[in-house]
């Protein structure tokens, strides 16, 4: 019997990102071939610059690189409608941000249902309700966004990122906004969906401590991949690279550095 091949949840393919042009054109991505696994957890970091946010928004549909191809669950984007490309990232792209960004003027449930209500269905009995109990929230179903901390709003984030069980979750500085308990809290729920649920997470972060929650850690520095950490033993391991690329950067080298 032939075994099916099950394609990453996003692959990146000699992806490119360019701004400007002439004197002025930079480099923001520089042939990056990358792939996420289904059911992992990656951290992508790097110093301002390195090209973080600009590989988040490629891989996610939301900017279009200005070479080489992307893929979400094994379809292609680069030739996609604006219109299709929407209706793809609605069902199979899950988001949390620094911000939240949270309506204000919905519920905590309201949220999580919007995602199912963009994507043209509503929610089953009780879904909602369940997704806000995975995040240890259903008993502040029906506040506002005003009424919640910033770690039960992020938490909402998350449930409302999850309620379509997309193909990847992308996560920008998730833990930016949030105290140290807090903090943890969400870096738990994260590591929880994927272990428990299979979900793929790609994460952006400056964080050691954060990263340290993930399978792997990306490290990028001038649009490049740099350094490809596995199974990092701690947020200790992870700062010492980060500390060791930034002394390599007046240089401006791109060589992976030997672990």
């Amino acid at each position: 019997m032939t075994r099916q091949h099950t394609p990453p949840a996003v692959e990146l393919h000699e992806v490119t990102r360019t701004y400007g042009t002439g004197p002025h054109r930079v480099t923001a991505l520089d042939r990056l071939d990358i792939a996420f696994p289904r059911g992992t957890f990656t951290a992508v970091m790097g110093p301002s610059g390195s090209g973080k946010s600009t590989l988040l928004h490629c891989a996610a549909g939301l900017d279009r690189p200005s070479a080489g191809e992307v893929m979400i669950d094994g379809t292609a984007i680069g030739g996609l409608s604006e219109r299709i490309l929407t209706e793809l990232r609605r069902s199979r792209v899950g988001f949390v941000f620094q911000a939240f960004n949270l309506i204000a003027a919905l519920t905590a449930a309201q949220n999580v249902a919007l995602p199912l209500r963009l994507a043209g269905r509503s929610p089953a009995p009780g879904e909602v309700t369940a997704m806000l109990g995975e995040v240890g929230l259903a008993e502040r179903a029906a506040h506002r966004p005003v009424e919640l901390s910033g770690g039960q709003q992020q938490r909402v984030a998350i449930a409302r990122a999850l309620v379509t069980r997309p193909a990847v979750v992308f996560a920008d500085e998730p833990t930016g906004a949030l105290d140290a308990t807090s903090g943890r809290e969400v870096l738990r729920l994260l590591r929880q969906a994927v272990d428990r649920h299979g979900q793929t997470i790609v994460m952006v972060t400056h964080d050691p401590f954060a990263a340290a929650h993930a399978d792997r850690v990306l490290f990028l520095g001038d649009g490049r991949i740099v350094d490809d950490l596995h199974s990092p033993s701690g947020a200790r391991e992870i700062a010492v690279r980060t500390a060791r690329l930034e002394e390599a950067r007046p240089g401006r080298g791109t060589a992976a550095v030997a672990p």
